[in-house]
């Protein structure tokens, strides 16, 4: 996570905040967010924001809450990418990956951080350790494909392949990793089947799996020989992905763990106040 610090929020008043992105009905970071700040005796709301359903096109809506008084907002796909391109980026990892998910607005201007970065970090050492990645099969180079792309680099990774529909895309990604780790091996191609031999870890940052959208991005046939396994998505916990992975044995980290980290990180710079992560971990598991 960035070391930014924001100013502190006013110690009384609603903190107002939101979530932009397609298809995010079933996102809990509404939920994590209300909690966090019922920890700290403060009410927030947190509203999804979805272009299409308000009649926006994203830039007129990240213009509109700029402008209406959010404290900040998180953004999701597929926008993490275009929200890079409006904010000022302190960070040159971030700059360097080409994402944000984090937006703080404060003194007149628009901040932005990548926290799916430190959040994958957080959820892969929780499972893995200190472990090596191994040769890494990436499927998806968008928004958290990147963020988890320069994760892997800061973990050690000595090999990447990234599977992409469009192969530019992945590409230039390949490029932006070496650039960073100049003797990194990449492959890339538009299918994860035909780079998936001898991959240590398979990792979806596609939508595919998610609530919305069926199927898996890498047939189970395609698994043996790997050790671990990471799905972005999260709604639901238990992707098709995953459940092929276990049935296959393999290590499972949960994409619950990088919402998790995330969204504890993203609290921390939108308001600067203090969580207990245990308590909010069993408050999220409660009945709602």
């Amino acid at each position: 996570m960035s070391a930014f610090s924001p100013a502190a929020v006013p110690q009384t008043g609603t903190i107002r905040l939101g979530l932009i992105g397609d298809n995010i009905a079933a996102s809990s970071s509404p939920r994590l967010h209300v909690l966090a700040g019922l920890q700290n005796g403060r009410t927030v709301t947190y509203d999804r924001l979805v272009p299409r359903e308000m009649g926006m096109e994203f830039d007129a809506l990240f213009a509109h809450v700029a402008e209406d008084g959010y404290r900040g907002v998180n953004v999701t796909y597929p926008y993490k990418e275009r929200a890079a391109a409006k904010v000022q980026v302190d960070d040159p990892l971030v700059r360097a990956i080409g994402a944000v998910n984090t937006v703080i607005f404060e003194d007149g201007k628009a901040r932005g951080f990548n926290t799916d970065y430190s959040g994958f970090i957080a959820a892969y050492r929780a499972v893995r350790g200190d472990v090596a990645p191994g040769p890494v099969l990436m499927i998806g180079a968008g928004g958290v494909g990147k963020a988890v792309a320069f994760g892997l680099i800061a973990l050690g990774l000595a090999e990447i392949r990234i599977a992409d529909r469009d192969v530019a895309k992945a590409d230039a990604l390949a490029e932006a990793l070496k650039a960073v780790r100049p003797e990194l091996v990449t492959r890339t191609g538009p299918e994860a089947a035909e780079l998936a031999a001898g991959a240590s870890g398979l990792i979806n940052c596609t939508p595919v799996g998610m609530v919305g959208y069926g199927g898996t991005p890498l047939e189970r046939m395609h698994m043996a020989g790997a050790a671990w396994v990471f799905d972005a998505v999260y709604t639901p916990v238990d992707t098709p992905f995953l459940k092929d992975a276990e049935a296959e044995g393999l290590t499972i980290i949960s994409g619950y763990e990088l919402f998790f980290g995330q969204g504890v990180d993203a609290w921390a710079i939108f308001t600067g106040l203090p969580l207990d992560h245990g308590r909010l971990r069993q408050d999220l598991l409660k009945p709602e």
